[in-house]
């Protein structure tokens, strides 16, 4: 992670901060990026698989239906606690204490990383991608997924005053929360982070929008089985545009 981030890691150390109840509420955006992973990963199978800043192991436990062997890599002691209790029944997936720009894992070692809810504290990801280019093996994959400035609704917000789409990440904190001592919270431009892979020698081979339905009143009045059909639909048919507010891609080593 970038220095301030590496710096701020333990945030989710706090005592008042339970990722896992985080989560209420949020089945659909659950479900939306479970759909995204079971899609870029369908027919594929792998020996070692990691999951990067997976909090407390949410994600982890889909993971076992496409790899033989999981590890939660994830800075914080808290969440690994809860993951402890959370992935009691699942003896293959292992947890481990690291930073994602600084993974202890051989050179070529992984098949398949995951970093899913990670790069909104990363405004600077070059020493994580260098990373990750480190330890993925020749015919690894990685899931990136990023928070997406360039959404459809902040395209239209920048079209309308005459603005182009800024590249660089977007700091989304409230005034009071831009302090040093405070974790980085940004949204990415698509377009940058993709060359930002391509300078740490990956390539981004597909890519989903994901989430485009993620709103508080179409959850009240729509029934989740409803969203997820449409969201299955969506996720490839307003890829390009990048319409939602996560993008996915789907990485590999670059030739």
């Amino acid at each position: 992670m970038t220095k301030n981030s590496h710096k701020k890691a333990n945030q989710y150390d706090n005592d008042n901060y339970n990722y896992l109840h985080y989560w209420t509420g949020r089945a659909y955006e659950h479900a939306a990026e479970e759909l995204a992973i079971k899609r870029l990963l369908k027919g594929k199978h792998f020996d070692q698989a990691v999951d990067i800043g997976g909090g407390y192991g949410r994600l982890c436990v889909l993971l076992q239906n496409y790899a033989d062997n999981i590890t939660l890599a994830e800075p914080s002691q808290a969440q690994l606690d809860i993951a402890a209790a959370y992935l009691k029944k699942y003896p293959r997936i292992a947890q481990k204490k690291m930073q994602a720009d600084d993974l202890k894992f051989k050179d070529g070692s992984v098949d398949l990383i995951t970093m899913i809810r990670v790069m909104h504290h990363l405004p600077d990801p070059s020493q994580e991608f260098s990373e990750l280019s480190r330890v993925l093996s020749d015919k690894g994959y990685i899931i990136l997924e990023m928070a997406n400035y360039a959404h459809a609704r902040n395209r239209i917000k920048h079209l309308l005053k005459g603005q182009a789409l800024p590249k660089q990440p977007i700091d989304i904190r409230s005034a009071e929360n831009r302090r040093p001592d405070e974790i980085a919270f940004v949204n990415h431009n698509p377009k940058t982070v993709a060359k930002q892979l391509a300078h740490a020698g990956l390539k981004v081979e597909r890519i989903l929008s994901v989430s485009n339905l993620r709103s508080q009143s179409l959850k009240k009045i729509l029934p989740r089985a409803l969203m997820l059909a449409a969201e299955q639909v969506l996720q490839p048919t307003l890829a390009k545009t990048y319409f939602g507010p996560s993008v996915f891609f789907l990485v590999r080593k670059a030739k």
